[in-house]
């Protein structure tokens, strides 16, 4: 469910807004009548992104070359 209101009332109600929000409601703040602000629920986002970044930075440990390839790959860029 969507809510609409002004921001006077947002700031006198804001307790009772954020219950709503974390009810799983949406809260849109007005000023003079236009829309400024929207308050929705926070997802689990962020740990999916934290989860990535360690993969990526497994993977990448993994994948470096060690000394002698990079030795290796330094003396092939020589020849050309």
């Amino acid at each position: 469910m969507t809510i609409t209101v002004g921001v006077f009332d947002a700031k006198t109600r804001l307790s009772e807004l954020l219950d709503k929000v974390s009810a799983g409601d949406e809260v849109i703040i007005t000023k003079r009548g236009r829309a400024i602000a929207r308050l929705v629920p926070m997802d689990d986002g962020g740990r999916s992104v934290e989860a990535a970044l360690a993969a990526l930075l497994e993977v990448r440990g993994r994948s470096l070359p060690g000394p002698e390839s990079i030795r290796d790959l330094i003396d092939e860029g020589r020849r050309w």
